[in-house]
């Protein structure tokens, strides 16, 4: 295949600031893509995104060869362990060779496979498959090159709706699915390395349609920039990581792009309501204030637990289900509680309200109705300051523009029992220090600072003030590598400090890929306490109720070799290793 970049010299130019733009960022590990563009049998510009051709390496891999896949009777067990963690056939690209092992494997009947190779086979047809969408994303963008050149007006709307139609008529879409598909071909043009990935089974078409979507607001350069940080990591990530990923990635490379698109957005802003399909219904409201959203949902939350403190039947989901219908529609959540005596009707998801119910006390502003939620947010110090617009994040809702974090964090410190936290990071962006207080920081207009009258209205004031008060904290330091067992508990229940660090140390479930938060999670003894696991950072951490009972099934361990490292092993027989997410620099 001819060189790319020698054909056409505004590509090497793009490429060059590129490089340059991620060296400025601190990423030149993930610069790797640069170097093999010229090689890359991937399409490149519009013109050569349309081939699905070039040169393909077909080579067997060793121990494997094409006089193998014809008229050749396998012995079962034998070439099937390629499958297996490790082997030749596992982790191998999706090629004719692949596929032909695979269709032989299904072929022979996969009950003699035993679970790992079961589980490679599996990995196999992912792998192929995102190969084949890879493929049909090129089959649109070549259609719609043709269609979009032979247009009066190539770049009216008009014509954009015509190839959907066309689309949408060929593969028996709706207008909205073709429209979908049509824009993602067309967004990968600008993203040649994420189809690359696809082509080689890396990611599959899911996550394609996560980076379309998170870098659509960027320009060519840094879009292209942002997904070669986490391209290789990608395929390792849940879509929701992903997403949390490149949001940090958009909101560092291009603040204002982030922010016009939300506002923009924002202006779709709506309530929708719509039918499910086991015939209940459901509404939602769309393109919110994130601040907005996260108060509101801590707050249902704190009544639904409420509620079913006071006894009202249901799962937590239920309750804030429940209570959500109830705000709504006018209803006071206390009727969710059963009425007291035999006459009541517990157990009614919605029973009529009764005065002398054990919740009647209850009504007013400190009542139900009256409680405030709990939000856990994280933002770095420079963003809080005003210093720069590097995204936080809220538990539970994932990653937020600096802006919406700075107006949340207003709302809470409004609060008189909001809790002030600074956590510490070490250069991987990991926890390794943390300090609590009760009395928030002093703030330009609040009573209490020190200094004349104009120097606190300026922002200098401001920023002293803040700055005495991060110093006034004392920060206690998290154990990693060897663990020293200085907070170690001879009790079971780990005391307030030790439960509060290993929450700051992972900020959430500990199963990979499970992002439920810590605060919603057991602290789980890795070894179990009464099998003389101890009470320690080096053997607790935080477990959803799901993945707590999956630990303890049949075929399922885990061990932390060091404080915060967790490694599982899986009945099929392959380990998989979970680390805290890192914290937003």
């Amino acid at each position: 295949m001819t060189d790319p970049m020698a054909r056409d010299p505004r590509r090497a130019a793009a490429a060059s600031a590129a490089e340059r733009y991620l060296a400025d960022r601190g990423w030149v590990e993930e610069l790797a893509w640069l170097d093999t563009l010229g090689q890359a049998t991937v399409p490149l510009d519009d013109a050569e995104f349309a081939g699905v051709g070039g040169e393909l390496d077909c080579a067997a891999p060793e121990g494997l060869s094409w006089d193998r896949l014809d008229g050749f009777e396998r012995p079962a067990g034998s070439w099937t362990a390629g499958f297996a963690d490790g082997g030749v056939l596992d982790g191998l690209a999706p090629d004719p060779v692949l596929a032909r092992f695979a269709w032989d494997a299904c072929e022979a009947g996969v009950g003699s496979l035993s679970d790992d190779e079961l589980v490679g086979l599996l990995l196999a047809s992912r792998r192929l498959e995102s190969q084949h969408a890879a493929v049909s994303l090129a089959l649109v963008a070549e259609l719609d090159g043709r269609r979009m050149t032979a247009a009066a007006r190539p770049g009216s709307s008009r014509a954009s709706e015509h190839v959907a139609d066309e689309l949408a008529a060929a593969l028996a879409l709706t207008g909205r699915g073709a429209d979908g598909l049509l824009g993602l071909a067309r967004g990968l043009r600008e993203l040649p390395m994420v189809w690359a990935a696809l082509h080689a089974g890396r990611i599959d078409l899911a996550r394609v349609r996560v980076f379309a979507d998170e870098l659509a607001a960027l320009s060519g350069i840094k879009a292209r920039a942002c997904a070669a940080a986490v391209i290789d990591q990608a395929g390792g990530m849940t879509t929701g990581q992903l997403r949390a990923a490149l949001r940090r990635l958009v909101a560092a490379a291009d603040p204002d792009a982030a922010r016009r698109r939300a506002e923009q957005a924002r202006a779709e802003a709506r309530v929708e309501a719509w039918g499910e399909g086991s015939g209940n219904s459901a509404l939602a409201g769309r393109e919110l204030p994130p601040d907005d959203v996260i108060a509101a949902d801590g707050r249902i939350t704190a009544i639904a637990r409420s509620l079913k403190a006071a006894g009202a039947p249901g799962t937590m989901d239920e309750l804030r289900a429940a209570v959500f219908s109830a705000l709504l529609t006018g209803r006071d959540p206390e009727q969710l509680v059963p009425a007291a005596g035999p006459a009541g009707m517990a157990g009614s998801r919605h029973p009529r309200h009764d005065p002398t119910s054990v919740t009647g006390s209850m009504s007013g502003p400190e009542g139900l109705t009256g409680l405030a939620g709990s939000v856990h947010l994280t933002m770095p110090l420079a963003s809080w300051l005003g210093l720069c617009d590097q995204p936080g994040e809220a538990a539970g809702h994932g990653p937020l523009d600096a802006w919406s974090c700075r107006d949340l964090a207003s709302r809470l410190a409004a609060g008189a029992r909001a809790r002030w936290c600074v956590t510490l990071t070490g250069p991987s962006g990991r926890a390794a220090a943390h300090a609590c207080a009760r009395a928030g920081p002093p703030g330009p207009h609040q009573p209490g600072n020190h200094g004349p009258p104009g120097e606190q209205a300026s922002a200098v004031g401001w920023l002293r003030a803040r700055g005495d008060w991060l110093r006034s904290l004392e920060f206690t330091r998290l154990e990693s590598g060897t663990c020293s067992h200085m907070r170690h508990s001879t009790a079971y229940r780990p005391p307030s400090l030790l439960a509060h660090l290993i929450r700051v140390r992972q900020r959430t479930c500990c199963f990979p890929a499970c992002r439920r938060p810590a605060r919603q999670c057991d602290l789980d003894h890795t070894t179990p306490y009464d099998e003389g696991g101890i009470t320690c950072e080096c053997n607790l951490a935080p477990l959803c109720r799901r993945h707590h009972r999956a630990k303890q099934a049949d075929g399922w361990q885990l061990k932390q070799p060091q404080p915060g490292v967790l490694v599982w092993s899986l009945p099929h027989g392959r380990p998989y290793t979970a680390t805290a997410d890192a914290y937003p620099e």
